[in-house]
């Protein structure tokens, strides 16, 4: 074989290696760089719980859009089923629950949910179709409240804010019917499903009722004997992401679709001021 000839194939060789190794960076940024498109996602699935959250949410639907963002909620009818279609990638955001709720949850599920936004606080409140007014519960009265432990450790407070008992010194929010100390009236106290309890009203003395449960079981104000505070209230509900969404694009312009007037307006219309918005 001639000099010419094998410096020829040589060369071609070290063309050929060179455009392979062009080819090999050119699929390797190109794979480094596919993770990015998870951030210019525009159309979100958002689980909501059933009721006026849904005109809400219609609401912040038509504001997403003028963000770029298409929203679909998906309705659910209890607590439960949201965080665990967010867990399993079903939905991209949920919208229902506040950090006490979440934390046991995360506790008992091993959930990586976090926080993004706040939307808004609906005190928990006393409701009775029977009494006028705590001091005219009977010894021996029946009170129901919510079975899942961070509803139930926030209705034994309103109780106990009410005089009607107390909790051991220490117990934190997550109080169950075994941290009551004193019992002066010897009140029993009912566990009952969230959904179920605002519906029980008419066969107990009183319950302690999350506001949007008392609105879908028709109790209004009227019905409501006590209530706890609004001031520092640590219940304040908020949209939730997947923790390794939390930095995505389209999270801040989700939040932003529910902050804002129009959203706040048509909250007040549906929740008649039994919600306040939280932001």
């Amino acid at each position: 074989m001639s000099k010419n000839l094998l410096e020829n194939k040589l060369f071609s060789r070290r063309v050929a290696l060179a455009a392979l190794a062009t080819v090999a960076v050119a699929v390797t940024t190109y794979s480094a760089s596919a993770p990015a498109f998870a951030e210019d996602k525009t159309e979100l699935k958002v689980g909501i719980i059933s009721g006026e959250d849904e005109d809400v949410w219609r609401v912040v639907t038509a504001e997403a859009a003028k963000k770029g963002l298409t929203i679909q909620t998906v309705v659910f009818n209890d607590y439960t089923q949201p965080n665990e279609a967010l867990s399993r990638g079903e939905i991209d955001a949920n919208a229902f629950q506040h950090l006490p709720y979440l934390e046991n949850q995360i506790k008992t599920q091993g959930y990586k949910i976090v926080p993004v936004g706040y939307t808004g606080v609906w005190p928990i409140g006393l409701y009775s179709k029977k009494h006028a007014k705590t001091a005219e519960l009977p010894e021996g009265a029946i009170i129901g409240v919510p079975n899942d432990p961070s509803n139930e450790g926030r209705a034994l407070r309103v109780l106990q804010n009410e005089g009607l008992i107390k909790l051991k010194d220490g117990t934190g929010i997550l109080a169950t019917i075994a941290d009551i100390s004193e019992n002066p009236k010897n009140i029993q106290i009912k566990e009952l499903d969230a959904g179920i309890v605002g519906r029980s009203v008419e066969d107990l003395d009183a319950a302690v009722v999350n506001t949007d449960w008392a609105l879908k079981s028709g109790l209004t104000p009227e019905n409501r004997i006590a209530q706890e505070p609004v001031a520092e209230n640590p219940y304040r509900n908020f949209i939730a992401v997947r923790e390794e969404s939390k930095d995505e694009a389209w999270v801040k312009p989700l939040v932003a679709a529910y902050q804002n007037d129009a959203v706040k307006a048509e909250f007040d219309r549906v929740y008649k001021g039994t919600g306040i918005s939280a932001y």
